[in-house]
Formats: C-alpha cells, structure tokens, sequence
C-alpha cells in the first residue's frame, strides 16, 4: 500500500487527509488533502504508469483529461476535478472532443504494450490486418476461459468477421473503456478518465458507450457523421465488453453475450 510519505515526496507537500474513491479492478484511488491546500487524486496499482502514457497520449490530441501531475512507479497523481451533473453542452463537448481524438490516428492496430481489465488480459500486439486484430485479440483472447459453446460460436464468429468489419478502418486513437462510469463532467466540460488506449476503428468507442445507455442527441450531433454500416457493425463491437463483463462478473451477462451472438448470426 502507498504510504502518504511516498504521496508527499510526490506531491511536493505533506498530506493531511485520504479518501478513498470510487475505483476499478486496476488501482486504488484516493481523494489526497495536502497541506499546501491542494487537492489531488491519487491512483497506485502494477499499470499506474501505463495510464498515464495513456492519458498524455490523449492529451496530445486537445482530449480534456485530468492532468498528470506527477508519476513514478505504482502511483501516478492526477488533476482533480470536481464532478458536476451532465448537461447538453457538456455531452456536446465531449462529442467535440471524442472526435478531435479519433481523427488522430496511428499507422497499424494496437497498442505498444498490453493492458489489463482485471483478470482479463488486453492484448494489443500491433496489426495491419483490423478483422485480424478484432479476432485476435479482442474476441478470441479468452476462448479458453469461456463456457465452451460460446468460444465455438466465437470462432465461427471470427472466420466471418472480414465480412462484418471493414479492412481498413482508421486508426483512431480509442479511449478503450469508454463507458458512462469513465466520463467526468465538470461544469460544461467533460473529461475522461481511466483510459484503456489502443489504435482501431472509432467505432468501438461508441459501441462501448452505446452498450448500457444512449448519450442524448446533443453529443451525437456534436460527434458528426458516422460511416455508412455503422449499425451492422455495432454488435460484433460491444460483444468484447459484454464477453470482458461476462468473464469479471459471471452468468448474469451470459444473457448479453448470447443476445449479441445471436444478432450477428441471424
């Protein structure tokens, strides 16, 4: 466990006060009070370093993210921002600037190193091939560790996926988990948070976010168009979070995955 002087050596100022936050399965996040009167979020766990290379990544684009303000190993201090209800305007900018992220793009698929959900192993080993990059190493990933009726239906699923999926889609930079519990509204901005980054096809950041609700029109029309097909190719992307659900949190997201599965067989 972080001890407060490790903070303090960080932060640069003695703490005074933690509270714990609301955190994932990756790091434990603290509200940090120090005696220069700052507040600052405190994240340490094994990736803590890799989010952060993840967050300046997506702060290179104009993406708002809190900012880093210090790291070293298991800990990374973060900007605190004080969370406000969302707004229209602050579901428009976060269209607005979900777009400006994903038209920076990459030259393949994936991500320098894996990451992790969890248990579940995020493999991000770098492709020209988008069909094989989805097969690979988002729905087959963890064949072995799913009930064997849906790997078989996965593998048939993944022979099929150059027809479902376009080629070469381009290479957005992703958020990655992108999902109601990772925006953070603040006044009429909105930031994100908790990063899961690789390069792919923009639209799983919005399949993902369209997965357990709908943003209201506002960010939609903030986003801009999407590419013709889009609706086809919805399923076949929130099917990697509801199988990720499926493995972290078990048989009551089987109902999901299947439902998925079947819409893609029809």
């Amino acid at each position: 466990m972080t001890t407060s002087s490790q903070i303090a050596n960080l932060a640069g100022s003695a703490v005074t006060t933690r509270v714990s936050l609301h955190g994932g399965d990756l790091s434990v996040v603290e509200c940090v009070e120090l005696a220069d009167g700052r507040s600052v979020v405190a994240k340490h766990g094994p990736q803590a370093l890799a989010e952060a290379g993840m967050l300046y990544a997506m702060a290179k684009t104009g993406t708002p993210v809190p900012e880093v303000l210090g790291q070293t190993q298991g800990i990374i201090l973060l900007e605190y921002l004080p969370e406000t209800p969302p707004s229209a305007k602050g579901w428009a900018a976060l269209g607005r600037s979900l777009r400006q992220m994903h038209d920076s793009q990459g030259d393949t698929y994936g991500w320098p190193e894996d990451y992790a959900f969890g248990k579940v192993i995020i493999s991000n080993t770098q492709m020209t091939n988008w069909p094989q990059f989805w097969a690979e190493n988002r729905l087959l990933s963890e064949a072995e560790n799913l009930p064997p009726d849906i790997s078989k239906r996965l593998q048939t699923l993944a022979q099929r996926l150059p027809e479902i999926v376009s080629h070469d889609p381009p290479a957005a930079l992703l958020h990655g988990d992108l999902w109601g519990g990772n925006i953070l509204f603040s006044d009429h901005s909105a930031y994100l948070i908790d990063p899961a980054c690789y390069y792919g096809d923009p639209e799983v950041d919005l399949a993902m976010l369209t997965l357990f609700g709908r943003p209201p029109a506002s960010f939609f029309e903030a986003y801009g168009p999407l590419r013709p097909g889009h609706e086809k190719r919805r399923p076949v992307y929130q099917l990697w979070p509801a199988l990720v659900h499926l493995r972290l949190f078990g048989a009551g997201y089987r109902g999901m995955v299947t439902g998925l599965l079947d819409s893609l067989c029809a």
